[in-house]
């Protein structure tokens, strides 16, 4: 049998979905070019076949991949998340997605449960990720303390992630092209994540599948207001994530002028210079720095991923 990739961390722009209980589907969306991939033991998948769709699952986790794979199992609260993680939890499995996170309990015992089953079953301790979802108002309303409970537990939790469909459906919201509706959900996520010291969190998935320039907009708001990537549910929207949240040619060549430009004046004692008209001190400095990093990692993955010559 064939084994995955490994895949080490890298960027973060799309996690793209698939349902889990149909095997071509999983197959095709570990080498559809995202940066993640997440096998769907939730909403994709039919009350009737939650169970059964954990064997293949599993199986998809051994296929050869292009990206890391991250599995959505159900939320904490139903009969089926603690099946689903141990069923889920072993070699290929780079990330568990939880649903609807409302308690701060629910991380700890999901963090027991991975750290008991890593020991158990010779996994590095720490390897699964956990990337919760905010997708409900008592969720949103308890943001602060979940996020710090998630940032406590010492790197199983790196990211939050926004999700809109259920979030708009528990406050009764109608969700717009504009999305002004969850503004306030998204601004009040990338700070909390930040005061928490998270990594940026990643953005909600768009519905609207033939609102192709309306998404792109979606994405290029979402980059602004400081996610660094996307829920995709169609291979077509991971090109416009990528575009949205890698930086533009044009930035990545001023943040290395900025870079050269800075380090030549700190050494002649300046902190505070202008660098193609724009006024340039440390924490410009420090974004650029940001940046080029960011530049280097999807540069990395690039080359891990592209076909043999």
């Amino acid at each position: 049998m064939e084994v995955p990739m490994t895949i080490p961390a890298g960027p973060n722009r799309s996690f793209l979905f698939a349902p889990g209980d149909h095997p071509r589907r999983a197959e095709k969306v570990l080498t559809a070019g995202a940066d993640a991939a997440i096998l769907d033991l939730e909403d994709a998948v039919a009350i009737a076949a939650k169970v059964a769709a954990r064997d293949a699952v599993r199986a998809g986790l051994q296929r050869p991949r292009t990206c890391r794979a991250f599995v959505r199992v159900n939320a904490f609260g139903t009969e089926w998340c603690f099946g689903d993680i141990q069923s889920v939890a072993g070699p290929g499995l780079d990330g568990i997605v939880l649903p609807k996170l409302e308690e701060a309990g629910e991380l700890l015992a999901v963090d027991w449960m991975l750290s008991a089953l890593e020991r158990e079953r010779g996994l590095p301790p720490g390897g699964i990720e956990v990337m919760p979802l905010l997708e409900t108002a008592r969720g949103l309303a308890r943001l602060d303390g979940l996020a710090r409970a998630a940032a406590a537990l010492g790197g199983r939790v790196r990211r939050l992630a926004f999700g809109a469909g259920d979030y708009t459906l528990d406050l009764g919201i109608a969700w717009g092209l504009a999305e002004t509706e969850l503004e306030t959900a998204r601004a009040a996520i990338v700070l909390a994540s930040r005061a928490a010291g998270l990594d940026a969190p990643i953005d909600t998935v768009w519905i609207e599948l033939r609102e192709a320039e309306a998404y792109r907009a979606s994405c290029a708001r979402g980059a602004a207001l400081g996610f660094q990537g996307r829920l995709c549910i169609h291979p077509d929207q991971v090109a416009a994530a990528h575009a949205a949240y890698s930086p533009p040619a044009e930035e990545l060549a001023r943040a290395r002028r900025i870079m050269a430009a800075f380090a030549e004046a700190e050494a002649r004692g300046l902190a505070s210079i202008q660098v193609d008209g724009r006024f340039v001190d440390y924490p410009i400095v420090e974004r650029a720095r940001r940046m080029l990093a960011l530049a280097d990692r999807i540069a990395a993955k690039e080359v891990l991923t592209a076909p043999p010559a």
